[in-house]
């Protein structure tokens, strides 16, 4: 049977979609390739997929219901990983309706149509951002902790969406929810700071770093990410069952940090301006992983030096920079 993966041409998904096919999986994928970044680059994502074999595609928004659930039972699949979603914390101050749209009206499509094909598993995206703004205080944020001070709209959406997937445990089929943790990377999202970082670096331009680079994130390698959302997939809950877990790195840096770690790959200094935390951003997140590890054997293996070299790599071979 095909897993499906929303979201395909996004940054996540496809490289989820990339390891299911590695070991034999069928893929289908689904996305509508909207424009909140770069149509181009969720393009060229989606290129490197359609050219592999076992992989079809569906381009719809995916609160279209009627048009999710036909995919869903046309396919026959039994396993679904929703990644689909509108991201971005600063956008939700200007754009909030597209949360309301994606991800709330998105996720209950997805919902849905799981339910009236009985799925086997469901594996859908939260946030580390539903554990609000808190300090680093020597321990990882748990999936126990408090969820109730969303700081964004986004952060309110993604725990909606957990309370969602809660109430739909009446109809049977088991879900997973993982709460990610600043996925960085190849092929990743222009959005993000490394992102853009990196592309006003190598232009000699300077960069704004806000809260003056003392916000700390637990950025977690693309690599890493996948394992964990495969190892999920590979441990469905009971019947009836839904849990949440975190998925990250469990080693929180600071932005100053990844900024040096983007300097020593890249080979320039950055010109920095230091600006105030924005309204929305957390000041700290930092991942306790220890439940996903004990039910899938998760354990982070990229550090930052590595993965932002990676990164750097990848940047400079797609825009062709020397």
């Amino acid at each position: 049977m095909p897993i499906i993966v929303t979201g395909a041409a996004g940054f996540i998904g496809h490289a989820v979609a990339h390891a299911l096919l590695d070991r034999g999986e069928a893929v289908v994928g689904i996305d509508n390739l909207n424009d909140y970044y770069d149509v181009t680059l969720k393009q060229n994502r989606l290129a490197t997929l359609t050219a592999r074999k076992g992989f079809s595609f569906h381009r719809i928004d995916i609160a279209e219901a009627d048009l999710i659930a036909d995919i869903v039972r046309a396919s026959g699949t039994d396993r679904v990983i929703h990644l689909a979603a509108q991201a971005g914390v600063r956008y939700s101050l200007e754009n909030p309706l597209a949360y309301g749209r994606s991800n709330l009206a998105g996720h209950l499509a997805v919902l849905e149509a799981c339910r009236a094909a009985d799925v086997a598993h469901l594996v859908y995206a939260s946030s580390s951002s539903v554990y609000g703004d808190r300090p680093l205080t020597g321990r990882g944020f748990g999936e126990d902790d408090p969820t109730v001070t969303p700081v964004s709209l986004y952060a309110a959406t993604k725990r909606a969406c957990e309370l969602m997937s809660q109430s739909y445990t009446m109809f049977g089929f088991p879900q997973t929810g993982l709460r990610f943790f600043t996925v960085y990377g190849p092929w990743g999202r222009p959005d993000m700071a490394y992102f853009f970082f990196t592309q006003k670096m190598l232009a000699g331009d300077p960069i704004e770093v806000f809260g003056e680079g003392k916000l700390a994130r637990d950025f977690t390698y693309i690599d890493d990410i996948v394992a964990g959302i495969v190892g999920a997939l590979d441990h469905p809950p009971t019947r009836h069952g839904h849990r949440v877990l975190n998925i990250g790195n469990c080693h929180p840096e600071t932005v100053l940090a990844m900024i040096g770690a983007l300097e020593s790959a890249l080979g320039v200094t950055a010109k920095m301006v230091m600006k105030p935390q924005p309204p929305g951003d957390v000041t700290a997140t930092f991942a306790d992983v220890s439940k996903l590890a004990a039910l899938t054997g998760y354990a982070p293996q990229v550090s930052m030096a590595d993965g932002m070299a990676r990164f750097a790599s990848w940047f400079r071979d797609y825009y062709r920079i020397r």
